[in-house]
């Protein structure tokens, strides 16, 4: 059926039936690329902006060693399974984590979600795992790797489709009226873990209808540029694989780690680095001041002080913004990048709002 899942406003409490998904067909709207915001004119009354992510795509991890077998390699816990009569609100459906290599640095960033156990038919713990489309073929083979004789069955999930939703107005992020979550076989709609500025991720099949009411069609460019002003990594361009550290990703701050469940691997890194407590580099969001050549920034270019000492690395961006990691102690001097036409191009490095306190 050529329609989109919906969910009821939040005027009624999840306890009802209010709060289930109802069907419905959603006209598509276009969102201009390019806007100071994620909507357009305020009077046709957009609440949501909606990205798809086509960039994004899912593995479906399930089987009664699933969880055991996922633990042993992601860097936090698993989302709580839910309850089983659907009538009480949901636990934590969603987490965000990264798969490590031997040495401790960042293979894969993903988004787990746990499926209900009592809608499938085997009855046994499931997960999909949202990760960069470009690096599926490698997480299999990581999981691979690690399965030996458990009893976990690892396939695609090419039939639902990752969506990010966003209020229509950046400044009412935390403020606009929220979704519902709720996950069953077919969909799932849950809050981005990583951040309340992230907005919310949805799993449907359908594509190309805006999923929710009040909802209009974003482009993905203004998501990555809103993800990038939130200094947000997602996908191998800004964690290149076996390159990233997890700390320095800022991994802590985006609820992706736990250092208190059992080991996985490439722990003993991170537990030593977070126990120690001193993290030099950091991924900060950078705004570039002056003319971006026509090719971008290399990934990588060195981002240097006034008097040219080396303050950092750029790490992946979209326009005049992205990512950089940068020394602490180097952001707030004058920086710049030597771009390949030995030109300069000046930028000014900001700290989220909804980083801890610690580390402004």
């Amino acid at each position: 059926m050529a329609a989109a899942a919906l969910l009821r406003g939040a005027a009624q409490g999840r306890g009802s039936r209010a709060w289930r998904w109802r069907l419905r067909a959603t006209p598509k709207r276009r969102l201009a690329h390019g806007s100071s915001r994620h909507g357009g004119d305020p009077a046709d009354g957009a609440a949501w902006a909606c990205f798809p992510l086509g960039e994004r795509t899912l593995l479906r991890v399930r089987g009664p060693d699933s969880a055991p077998f996922l633990l042993g390699l992601l860097t936090n816990e698993l989302p709580l399974p839910g309850p089983a009569d659907g009538a009480t609100p949901p636990p934590t459906r969603a987490g965000y984590a990264h798969f490590l290599n031997i040495q401790g640095r960042t293979l894969y960033d993903v988004i787990v979600y746990r499926l209900p156990e009592h809608e499938l038919a085997e009855q046994v713990p499931a997960f999909l795992l949202e990760c960069d489309s470009a690096v599926l073929g490698a997480l299999q083979t990581h999981l691979a790797l690690y399965r030996i004789r458990r009893k976990v069955v690892v396939e695609l999930c090419p039939e639902l489709r990752v969506w990010a939703l966003l209020p229509d107005r950046p400044e009412e992020v935390c403020g606009v009226a929220p979704l519902r979550e709720w996950t069953d076989r077919t969909s799932v709609l849950t809050p981005d873990p990583r951040t309340a500025r992230m907005g919310w991720r949805l799993l449907v099949r359908d594509e190309g209808l805006v999923p929710v009411p009040r909802g209009r069609l974003g482009d993905p460019r203004d998501y990555h540029r809103h993800r990038y002003q939130q200094g947000v990594p997602e996908g191998v361009r800004d964690l290149p694989p076996g390159v990233a550290l997890p700390l320095e990703s800022n991994l802590a701050f985006m609820n992706g780690v736990s250092f208190t469940k059992g080991c996985y691997i490439g722990q003993e890194l991170t537990a030593r680095t977070h126990h120690m407590g001193v993290i030099r580099k950091r991924l900060f969001p950078v705004q570039l001041l002056g003319p971006v050549p026509e090719d971008g920034i290399a990934l990588g270019a060195p981002v240097l002080t006034e008097s040219g000492q080396a303050a950092g690395k750029y790490r992946a961006g979209q326009g005049d913004v992205g990512l950089a990691l940068l020394r602490a102690e180097k952001i707030k001097g004058p920086l710049h990048i030597r771009t390949s036409n030995s030109s300069l191009v000046a930028l000014t490095v900001s700290v989220p709002d909804w980083w801890p306190t610690v580390a402004k």
